[in-house]
């Protein structure tokens, strides 16, 4: 295996030997947020876990604002945890630079060998961002890998109705969709996974691609599913983060999760195309309300967005859409304010088309990406027209209507990715074309 580590990195790794557990943290410029994981996460290994060995890796990217020397002051009061057992070892901390593509990927990779080389049992791996995290998340993440015997650990919380928009809208439900299992938040950036899984990370060549960025989350649900680990998911309260606009921030991480997606959808092929029915994946954590932070987003930049992306991308559309899905974008195209809709079917045909063409390498799959992106700022802005009076339940129920449509055209994803005619359409779907018609003529 390529040696990656810094030297100094290495030669610490061997003085300390073994470990139990390792706590991975990515950073780059969070010196003002990261005091308070480290401290979290940090006072969880010794509350929950204090009799075993435990490191605290600070995997950061070159940060200039001083990240590092924060990590390593972020002082921890254990005398006012109310420790049932005094932490027997207290938890190291090391912060080293990444090697590699800058991005969250690489960070995670130098976790993953740490890991490795200390034969740890357990891993976490948390945001740098987090307001929310709270010791109790280091329980809730770790011990279904140390005593449920359990791979990989997803984060279940609860986020704004305007935020998780790129896992609402196409990750989640196309997940689920396509390995028959329901991980809520499968790129939530905030893991448990068993030092078995770690090593069978590293196995996989993928480094020089968009795993290395923001591809890695989407990559270590996906391999873990797609190579029949054990999965759970933990109930970790609410996410507050800096949290971002979609319409505004979100379009580099936006091209490298789908595509990243895309892309393991042609390796696990094999996997995906044999037909799969829903399978519960064990839950840990007591679900519980709480209160969320509203996030403001501007709909008519979104539309304006998109209605312009229609009409300058409409050649490279013809590429690889089919006439009725160009039909429609056009129609909507049209269309703005409080009307406008991307209706489920169009949208979930519009992702298996670009699935396909990216399957099928119809064009630079960078170009074929960033074509997606004013597409998926119209979704979302009829997303959060369309649940703005909504509560909570209700926009989950919306997000379950939309994960049965993605389950039932998937005969349709099929056709388009073996390039064989579609099949008829269902009553629903003819049902959903009428009634799309009548609301672009209203």
């Amino acid at each position: 295996m390529e040696a990656f580590l810094p030297a100094e990195l290495e030669t610490r790794l061997k003085e300390i030997g073994e470990t139990d557990i390792v706590a991975g943290i990515p950073s780059y410029n969070n010196a003002r947020t990261i005091g308070h994981v480290v401290r979290a996460v940090a006072a969880g290994l010794a509350k929950y876990f204090p009799d075993r060995r435990s490191i605290l890796v600070n995997s950061d990217g070159a940060s200039k604002d001083g990240t590092p020397e924060v990590v390593l002051k972020a002082e921890v009061d254990t005398e006012s945890l109310l420790l049932v057992a005094h932490p027997v070892r207290p938890v190291q901390r090391l912060s080293t630079p990444y090697h590699g593509i800058p991005g969250k990927g690489s960070a995670f990779r130098t976790i993953f060998e740490v890991a490795r080389q200390l034969n740890a049992k357990a891993c976490l791996v948390v945001d740098s961002d987090l307001r929310s995290i709270t010791p109790h998340w280091v329980d809730l993440l770790v011990r279904p890998v140390l005593e449920r015997n359990i791979d990989f650990v997803a984060p279940y919380y609860l986020r704004h109705k305007y935020d998780g928009t790129i896992t609402n809208g196409i990750i989640y439900p196309l997940t689920r969709t396509l390995f028959g299992k329901s991980v809520r938040q499968p790129i939530g950036g905030d893991f448990g996974f068993s030092g078995r899984l770690a090593a069978h990370y590293l196995t996989k060549d993928v480094w020089e691609t968009d795993v290395a960025r923001f591809g890695i989350d989407i990559w270590m649900t996906v391999t873990a599913m797609g190579d029949g680990f054990r999965i759970g998911q933990s109930y970790l309260g609410a996410k507050l983060h800096d949290a971002k606009d979609p319409g505004a921030d979100l379009t580099a991480m936006f091209r490298q999760v789908v595509g990243s997606l895309f892309s393991l959808m042609g390796s696990y092929e094999a996997v995906w195309k044999e037909p799969k029915t829903g399978e519960s994946v064990p839950m840990f954590g007591f679900p519980f309300d709480v209160g969320v932070e509203p996030i403001t987003v501007d709909v008519n930049r979104m539309i304006r967005a998109y209605a312009q992306g229609v009409r300058d991308l409409a050649e490279v559309y013809k590429v690889f859409l089919s006439p009725e899905t160009l039909e429609s974008l056009a129609a909507w195209a049209r269309v703005d304010g409080e009307n406008f809709r991307i209706p489920d079917v169009l949208w979930v045909r519009l992702i298996y088309e670009f699935a396909a063409a990216h399957h099928q390498k119809k064009m630079d799959r960078d170009h074929l990406m960033q074509s997606l992106v004013p597409l998926y700022l119209g979704r979302t802005a009829s997303f959060v027209i369309e649940v703005r009076e909504s509560n909570a339940v209700q926009v989950e129920d919306r997000i379950e209507q939309l994960c049965r449509i993605f389950e039932q055209e998937k005969p349709y994803l099929l056709a388009r990715w073996s390039g064989t005619p579609p099949p008829e359409k269902t009553e629903k779907v003819e049902k959903a074309e009428k009634e799309e018609s009548r609301a672009i003529a209203d």
